[in-house]
């Protein structure tokens, strides 16, 4: 299948998974509201001196729908690959996810935006890890199943066979300088 739909569909699932946490289920259950927008809203003012909504609406989606899966499918999901090809899928997509926390809580938020790191480790932080990881997950789980998924065993070591021992060297084996001359 055509990587860049792939990338599209899991984006947008995993998009949608996170919206609905961060703004549905994490307030109706009495936690913190993820108000992604508003922080891309936040990033745009620093880098370009005024609030643009259009943009930091644009911003969230294109983080969502195209860099986050590409991350995984081109950086996370290779390099687990092939540098701990026994560990589970999900448990790599959980450990991106962590990273993707990390980047907008405190790259984003905190180095670019100017707010505490981790906005203050405050119940939104708690939320917003919560939502990262699921997002990974959904994204992971969408790439495996319409791509397939990474081998989660150790591949065959490549090696010589070994050597028989066909027991000591005879005459034959080495044969006379003369012999070689030829």
């Amino acid at each position: 299948m055509n990587r860049v739909v792939t990338m599209l569909v899991a984006g947008a699932l995993a998009t949608v998974a996170f919206d609905f946490f961060g703004q549905s289920l994490s307030p109706g259950l009495g936690f913190a509201n993820l108000a992604p927008v508003p922080l891309a809203n936040q990033v745009i003012q620093v880098l370009f001196g005024q609030t643009w909504t259009p943009g930091a609406q644009f911003l969230h989606y294109v983080a969502g729908l195209v860099a986050y899966p590409l991350g995984w499918m081109l950086v996370a999901r290779p390099a687990a690959a092939r540098l701990a090809p026994g560990v589970p899928w999900w448990l790599v997509a959980a450990v991106y996810g962590v990273a993707l926390w990390v980047f907008a809580l405190w790259v984003m938020a905190s180095l670019v935006a100017g707010n505490p790191p981790f906005l203050g480790f405050t119940g939104i932080t708690w939320v917003a890890l919560v939502g990262h990881v699921l997002y990974a997950l959904v994204a992971a789980f969408a790439v495996r199943r319409m791509v397939g998924g990474y081998r989660e065993t150790a591949p065959p070591a490549r090696r010589a066979a070994p050597r028989r021992w066909l027991g000591p060297p005879t005459a034959a084996a080495f044969p006379p300088r003369a012999a070689c001359a030829r």
